[in-house]
């Protein structure tokens, strides 16, 4: 339900009003992917890969791929 309270509107300005609340509203938005999980979560961040010595290596052996 949409009240005018002051002054006197067009019907264009009426309708894009509506557009743009349609478009905020939870129900009117269009559905969105499902958040990705962390990289820490999946099942391949438990499996060891093969160790590879050189520059960098210490902060590579930590972090998800």
């Amino acid at each position: 339900m949409l009240r005018i309270v002051r002054g006197t509107p067009s019907d264009e300005e009426l309708a894009a009003l509506t557009a743009v609340l349609a478009a905020a509203s939870p129900n009117g938005a269009a559905e969105t992917p499902p958040p990705r999980g962390s990289a820490w979560a999946t099942p391949a961040a438990h499996l060891r890969r093969p160790l590879r010595p050189g520059p960098g290596a210490w902060k590579a052996s930590a972090l998800p791929r």
